[in-house]
């Protein structure tokens, strides 16, 4: 007998059914045991009648939470006033006449078969081997692939080529010292803070293209917001007209990937009780003077001689421009020039502020980007002047030797966007397996303590 997912049991009533699952919730109801079934499809209610099926009842009573079984039983409709109405297979159960114990799982440290999973969030990620499988946690790592496919998928419906990057780079692309530093045989190398010299270069063949790759970041920061290993979605276009042309096709990504959201997730959107961000059809841009100067009259704070917007004037600019657009979304662009890397083009009116974005939703930046020096002679200049050694990115500057069109590109933060959309308070929920100061996979903390 073939295997049956469960989503499929609905189309089955009446037949004889082979499901293969975990046991989600085991409930016994005087002689009567009651499992939930769980796989990668859903979950369906099975009950075992120890006068119609002794030996799998017998069987049955060894079984509890996470044991992996493999079941035969008969797909029964519900009657009327026994429907689940939450549930997609709540209108059928399976009557079992066989079950075969595949893998037996210990008692669980904690409760699982709860609608929301109450632990500390070091708890949850000390035993993220159990954690994963709990409704609600999976539902934030399907609305993330969801994120990352239709960032894929739309750009090459633009004729964008994905390419992956490079973990490992001999010289540090955005500058600053907060990169981990590895011994990479006799010399010494990185990990990639930004698969940004890289994307340039493949640009420089394929015009168009696109990388997910996971970025290391040495921030010596604790917060709800940062991690040390992230996944990024970059794009990088030639022959734009302007940095606003990057922008545009920012806005469409974002766009496209929050309608696909809508119509894919809206069962694991309402288990976290949100509704997708407020796009509205033109999405507000200011520039960082701007913004600052918006602040100032809205609060009185004077920020207006800062190089860039803190968390605090992040979450204030937002909820002015909510209140004046109605959107959830603001593109701030034009930041010192001398504070951002070396490539970032230079406002030529202007060349003391550049021609770099920023997207913000709710407070909080997604995304970063903007045109990009294309000219051989001006980038050389900047590698100058903010000390770059043109030995250690000759592979990058050899591209832009030899003829690049004008440029520019942008990059979104997966765990950021995942973790804004869902309301999460921690982008530690957001990741799979977080890494930051105080964890690699377990916790840290008293090896960093002892250190200091």
């Amino acid at each position: 007998m073939q295997r049956t997912l469960i989503r499929e049991t609905v189309r089955n009533v009446g037949n004889e059914v082979l499901i293969k699952a975990w046991i989600d919730v085991r409930r016994d109801h005087g002689k009567l045991i009651f499992l939930d079934l769980r796989d990668r499809s859903g979950i369906v209610q099975a009950v075992v009648i120890p006068q119609t099926s002794p030996e799998a009842y017998k069987v049955a009573q060894e079984l509890r939470p996470e044991f992996v079984v493999e079941i035969i039983g008969k797909v029964n409709q519900r009657p009327e006033k026994n429907v689940n109405k939450d549930l997609e297979t709540g209108t059928v159960e399976i009557e079992i006449k066989e079950i075969k114990i595949l893998a037996k799982a210990e008692a669980l440290p904690f409760d699982m078969g709860r609608a929301d999973l109450s632990l500390e969030l070091p708890t949850l990620l000390d035993h993220r081997g159990l954690t994963l499988r709990h409704p609600k946690i999976r539902a934030i790592f399907k609305v993330q692939a969801v994120i990352i496919d239709e960032f894929r998928q739309y750009l090459k419906s633009y004729d964008f080529v994905e390419f992956q990057a490079p973990s490992i780079a001999p010289a540090v692309a955005e500058g600053g010292a907060q990169v981990f530093e590895v011994s990479y045989f006799e010399h010494k190398a990185y990990l990639s803070q930004s698969p940004q010299l890289y994307k340039q270069i493949v640009m420089s063949a394929f015009e168009r293209v696109f990388s997910v790759n996971k970025i290391f970041r040495a921030e010596p920061s604790v917060t709800t917001r940062h991690l040390t290993e992230v996944v990024s979605l970059d794009a990088e276009m030639a022959f734009i007209d302007s940095w606003e042309d990057v922008k545009d096709m920012a806005e469409n990504v974002v766009r496209s990937i929050l309608k696909r959201l809508e119509k894919e997730c809206s069962k694991e959107l309402k288990m976290f009780g949100v509704t997708i961000p407020k796009m509205i059809d033109k999405t507000p841009f200011m520039s960082l003077i701007e913004a600052q100067q918006k602040i100032f009259e809205n609060s009185g704070r004077d920020v207006r001689n800062e190089k860039d917007l803190n968390p605090e004037d992040e979450r204030e600019i937002c909820e002015i421009v909510k209140k004046e657009t109605g959107s959830d979304f603001i593109f701030i662009y034009g930041y010192p020039t001398k504070h951002k890397p070396f490539y970032v083009y230079p406002n030529p009116e202007n060349p003391e502020f550049n021609e770099g974005m920023d997207l913000l939703c709710k407070g909080l930046e997604w995304l970063s980007g903007g045109r990009r020096i294309n000219d051989f002679d001006q980038l050389m200049t900047h590698v100058k002047e903010w000390k770059m050694n043109p030995e250690k990115i000759k592979l990058f500057l050899e591209a832009f030797r030899y003829g690049v069109p004008p440029e520019g590109g942008f990059a979104f933060g997966a765990e950021r966007m995942t973790m804004q959309i869902l309301e999460l308070q921690n982008i530690r929920e957001a990741s799979m397996f977080p890494r930051d100061m105080e964890r690699i996979d377990e916790r840290l903390s008293s090896t960093v303590k002892q250190k200091k």
